[in-house]
């Protein structure tokens, strides 16, 4: 009996040194609710999705572009100077990209699709491509892989189509707080996923919209391949209105599989002008070699 005591005594003695003495705090930043949350019922977000998309029938962008290659396979990642240029786009799927070299300002990459066919001259490279396939050949990676149809899809976040059935789910996101660089910011968000007709009792992900609550806009679009992974991640900021319609300022394109990635910040938009058929037109110069992507 005494040793029991004797035991117990010992460990009420130890306990603070337990729990007091070998603990260690360290400071993080704190975490406060967003100021503005908003409630939206699924109709009501899957309506928002496509009136903007429906009301934005062309656009007329100048822009700043920075290209990264690599990634974790890689061990480094690789950014290339930052391009100026231009992005038209005309639906449904007429899309062109110029771009300049930084400081001596010729052409460094003209590259133009119209959802079924794409061509690309790059004079730097002197590369000449054209293809009807939206996905790279396997022995193509880092910006060799890059394709019109990624970029279209990332600008613009399609709805729902009659064919597509949609799962809403509800999480949240941290920010910086502009207010304080001491605190973040918890902000919920909606999640919209877009699936594919059910197959018996499977279905595959398409895409996922990530809408932030205090805006109800999208700030983030996951589109998945055919095997369930993650082939482009597109990430939407810094919102302008032009007329009734928000567009973001600021789009990162992320390529996880391909390793590589684009940002783009448009400083100039023009939305629903009217573009010109010539405008999507490009023709490679007399004598260069062109290569044929199937």
């Amino acid at each position: 009996m005494r040793i029991r005591q004797a035991l117990a005594v010992g460990l009420v003695t130890l306990a603070p040194a337990l729990t007091g003495c070998l603990t260690h705090i360290r400071a993080v930043p704190k975490t406060r609710p967003a100021e503005v949350v908003i409630t939206a019922s699924l109709d009501q977000l899957l309506l928002q999705v496509e009136n903007r998309f429906n009301d934005t029938r062309s656009l007329n962008a100048t822009v700043q572009i920075v290209a990264s290659e690599g990634g974790s396979r890689q061990g480094e990642i690789k950014e290339f100077p930052s391009f100026t240029g231009y992005i038209f786009l005309r639906k449904p799927e007429d899309l062109r990209v110029l771009l300049r070299l930084p400081v001596l300002g010729s052409q460094a990459l003209d590259m133009v699709s119209n959802g079924k066919t794409w061509k690309l001259w790059a004079p730097p490279r002197h590369l000449a491509m054209t293809g009807t396939s939206n996905v790279a050949e396997s022995s193509q990676h880092g910006l060799e892989s890059l394709r019109p149809k990624m970029i279209f899809d990332s600008l613009l976040v399609r709805g729902l189509s009659p064919d597509q059935v949609v799962d809403l789910t509800q999480d949240s996101r941290v920010l910086p707080d502009p207010k304080d660089k001491k605190q973040l910011i918890e902000e919920p968000d909606y999640e919209l996923t877009i699936l594919e007709p059910p197959q018996g009792n499977t279905a595959h992900t398409l895409r996922v919209i990530h809408i932030g609550r205090s805006t109800l806009l999208p700030y983030q679009q996951d589109i998945y391949g055919p095997d369930g992974k993650v082939v482009t991640q597109a990430f939407y900021s810094n919102y302008q209105y032009f007329g009734d319609i928000p567009f973001p300022m600021k789009i990162e394109i992320k390529r996880p599989q391909d390793q590589y990635g684009l940002s783009i910040t448009v400083t100039k938009l023009a939305l629903n002008q009217k573009l010109e058929d010539d405008q999507f037109e490009l023709k490679f110069p007399e004598g260069v070699t062109v290569k044929t992507m199937n």
